[in-house]
């Protein structure tokens, strides 16, 4: 069976772009047709100044909305990547294939790093390897889909190259992924700036549809969304961006398609209307369901428990043999380390050569 991974950051409240673009897809279509693993990835979080307390709080909030989104327990593996130690293990044996150059030309480490000297803040060091690190939650798990936005496909396209660089010098150890995206609303963008992806980790709420907003400020934030010059109704993403952005949203919440969309439609006021409306019905079961499991943290509990022991378990060979095939002694089993794998990988290995 494929096996898919994908992750979240919680660096800051959930959105309608996560659910539209990654979340929706994960519960209704890649848990039914693949072995997939979906990981609340809360060392990436560490990157930049970051308060612990709202880390641990914004972590359990994500794996509760990602249940509540419809991903069972039964079907995929829900967990948190600090709690499964190989995802750290495999990183540092990434950075040792990785290029210094490589890493600096990643867009969002430019981006990110730039905002950052422009707070006149320091650059952390895993800032510019974090997508090392992304690497080795792919990899680890032997995946061969990571869907993403297409704000990621670049990271994707490193984690290939990491890969195939690492099995031609020292024998074949990962499978080479490649990237998915869903056919609407990869990219949705934010309500006020239509340029730039409505993002978790910014905080200008007016533009920004989180999963956890009340009916009426959703309803109040999509009717104020920044639309285009023009009176008529046309899908132009490149034309009139805000107008399209709109559409997609529409479509994405209602199954529909943004470009037959834009010929019912003869004013922007009833397009934000429907909008709006659709979008409140669209999150009206996850709220409800959210809402549930926040009685019952038990339970959410031992679901990150029960999905951090089979990650573990799925994990664990695979970086046992890189460990084996770049150079390392593996530890004896006794010692009950990381590497207590080490006898059952270089089975493994000796019958992948």
């Amino acid at each position: 069976m494929t096996r898919v991974f994908s992750g979240v950051k919680p660096t800051g409240h959930l959105t309608l772009g996560n659910y539209l673009g990654a979340m929706r897809r994960w519960a209704e279509v890649d848990q039914h047709r693949t072995d997939a693993l979906f990981c609340i990835v809360d060392l990436h979080a560490l990157t930049v100044e970051h308060d612990p307390a709202r880390v641990r709080r914004l972590s359990r909030q994500a794996a509760t909305l990602l249940l509540a989104a419809g991903l069972d327990p039964e079907r995929c593996t829900v967990f948190v990547q600090s709690h499964v130690d190989e995802h750290a293990r495999l990183s540092y044996l990434l950075e040792c294939v990785a290029a210094d150059g490589e890493m600096r030309r990643m867009i969002q480490y430019k981006e990110k790093a730039a905002r950052e000297q422009a707070r006149g803040g320091s650059v952390r060091l895993s800032l510019l390897t974090y997508p090392v690190l992304m690497a080795a939650d792919i990899l680890a798990y032997g995946t061969d889909e990571v869907p993403v936005g297409d704000d990621q496909t670049q990271h994707v396209e490193l984690t290939r190259d990491l890969a195939v660089r690492f099995n031609q010098r020292y024998g074949h150890t990962f499978v080479v992924p490649r990237a998915t995206h869903p056919e609407v609303a990869a990219r949705v963008m934010n309500l006020q700036e239509p340029a730039s992806k409505m993002g978790k980790s910014d905080d200008t709420g007016p533009g920004i549809v989180y999963l956890l907003d009340e009916p009426d400020v959703v309803r109040k934030k999509i009717m104020r969304a920044v639309t285009d010059s023009g009176q008529d109704v046309v899908y132009d993403r490149e034309g009139r961006p805000g107008l399209a952005n709109l559409l997609e949203i529409l479509a994405a919440s209602t199954d529909g398609n943004p470009s037959d969309l834009s010929g019912v439609y003869e004013s922007y006021g009833t397009l934000k209307k429907d909008t709006a409306e659709a979008v409140v019905e669209l999150l009206r079961p996850v709220q409800q369901r959210h809402k549930e499991l926040c009685a019952d943290p038990g339970y959410v509990e031992g679901v990150l428990r029960d999905g951090a022991e089979r990650a573990r378990a799925m994990a664990r060979p695979t970086v046992d043999v890189a460990y084996r095939a770049i150079g390392l002694l593996p530890a004896s089993p006794d010692t009950g380390g990381a590497g207590s794998g080490g006898v059952q990988a270089a089975a493994v290995l000796n019958s992948v050569r």
